[in-house]
């Protein structure tokens, strides 16, 4: 008996996602879950779009005060880039241990790992204070925080996808996007509110706020967590390992698939796909909300609030974005409405910087909305579900994490540092607009291998491709 057909019996021929729906027990599970993603999601962004506004407008002050403005972004967006790097690593770990022992103890784990990293930051002593030991302080609890955030949201997608039914699969998902939006949206909000405050109590204490007050986050996402159940996909999975184990021990033999045959490339088409879609959303996503906050406020001199007026702005407006994107993908497909977001990118790049250059706030505003609505909102929601669809229950979580995590550390995680570096280089933002669209034009060429897999039955054990 093959292992594909040990999960047959077990399921029927309805998704288990749907079976769970249909009571009202089931009913309060998913609600539970989706609150618990949605929560946790927000938290990881809240933490990184605290640090990316951070880097961009402030650390450049507290941990490299004796910098040019210049290098000083430079530095402030080279630990930035440090949590990246710990990202993967924590993907392949967790993802691994979510994968063999359950989703649920492996989100608790990755939400302490964010809570607490994110909290000691704001305790960290001014290079003023104790010298070179300020940024060294900073670079740890980066990467500390990096190692929660790697399976952080990969899990919450997993979560969300396996509880969803498969024809509301992309507007359930997308969830995942309203957190991120969420956490961007309470970053950029408390740094309005601090903002307000003289300089000299900003640099002294007033930055502190936003990375101390994650702590009440973290107690409450965690408090949520201990009491969600596992998802209904994995539940049947986990019997399905049972079955199979009882005829190992009876001496029943079980067969290798057709994929078990294949070669090592053909088995791992679904995690290349998913590192270039992620290139394709990484990359962009995080030049819209980080550096190009930094290139405002640092280089073009504008006033510190008017790029985080931008940001609040777009994650108001994510709230109907990323819902209606979600859907889209539900109607039309997953890869139709990617290919259209990258496409979109490539020719947002340039007219941005142009547009950036003029200085007039209100042109400023729009350009920053723009460029998040298309790389940080939309194109995110979409991927959500894609990513879920396209690997089997077998390894899902680990291979869509480390994948994820991949693309992030080839785009994202290193964005900003390499923009900042090539600004410094050439001295003009066109190469800036051209890594840009070289980012996006990779997520839609990326389109055109990658399956349609809207409605996959997620109890599968191999990937789509």
């Amino acid at each position: 008996m093959q292992f594909e057909n040990a999960i047959v019996p077990l399921i029927g021929e309805r998704h288990a996602s749907e079976v769970c729906l249909e009571t009202r027990e089931g009913h309060k599970e998913f609600c539970r879950a989706a609150f618990s993603c949605w929560l946790g999601t927000a938290m990881e962004y809240a933490d990184f779009a605290l640090y990316g506004l951070a880097a961009g407008i402030i650390f450049g002050d507290v941990f490299f005060p004796d910098m040019t403005p210049m290098i000083a972004l430079l530095s402030s967006f080279a630990t930035y880039s440090v949590g990246f790097i710990a990202r993967p690593i924590g993907a392949l770990l967790f993802g691994w241990l979510g994968d063999q022992k359950g989703r649920k103890s492996v989100m608790v784990t990755t939400i302490m790992f964010m809570g607490v990293s994110t909290t000691l930051i704001g305790f960290i002593p001014s290079y003023a204070q104790i010298g070179v030991w300020a940024p060294v302080c900073l670079v740890i609890l980066r990467f500390t925080q990096g190692l929660g955030a790697g399976a952080e949201l990969s899990g919450g997608t997993v979560i969300l996808g396996e509880y969803a039914p498969p024809k509301r699969r992309g507007l359930v998902s997308s969830i995942i996007a309203l957190g991120s939006n969420s956490g961007t949206l309470m970053a950029s909000l408390i740094w309005l509110l601090v903002l307000t405050m003289d300089k000299e109590s900003l640099l002294d204490w007033g930055w502190r706020i936003p990375f101390l007050s994650s702590f009440l986050l973290t107690v409450v996402a965690l408090f949520i967590r201990r009491h969600m159940n596992e998802s209904p996909v994995f539940r049947r999975y986990q019997m399905s390992l049972e079955v199979r184990n009882s005829q190992i021990l009876n001496n029943r033999p079980t067969h290798k698939t057709e994929r078990e045959h294949r070669s090592f490339l053909e088995r791992t088409k679904a995690f290349w796909i998913m590192v270039g879609l992620r290139i394709g959303e990484n990359g962009p996503s995080y030049l819209a909300q980080g550096f190009i906050i930094g290139y405002v406020a640092k280089v073009l001199m504008i006033d510190k609030s008017i790029p985080t007026i931008a940001v609040f702005l777009a994650s108001i407006l994510g709230f109907l974005i990323i819902p209606l994107s979600g859907y889209l993908s539900d109607r039309f497909g997953r890869r139709i409405i990617y290919r259209w977001f990258c496409f979109l990118l490539i020719l947002y790049s340039a007219p941005a910087f142009i547009l950036l250059d003029s200085r007039e706030p209100i042109i400023v505003i729009s350009t920053i909305v723009v460029g998040m609505g298309l790389a940080s909102l939309g194109i995110f929601s979409v991927q959500a579900a894609w990513g879920v669809e396209l690997f089997g229950v077998r390894n899902r979580y680990a291979k869509m994490a480390f994948a994820k995590e991949l693309g992030s550390i080839l785009s994202g995680g290193s964005a900003p540092l390499i923009a900042s570096a090539l600004l410094s280089f050439t001295g003009h933002w066109w190469s800036i607009a051209f890594y840009f669209a070289f980012m996006a034009g990779v997520g839609f060429i990326t389109t055109f291998f990658a399956p349609e897999t809207r409605g996959r039955d997620l109890n599968l054990p191999d990937d789509a491709i």
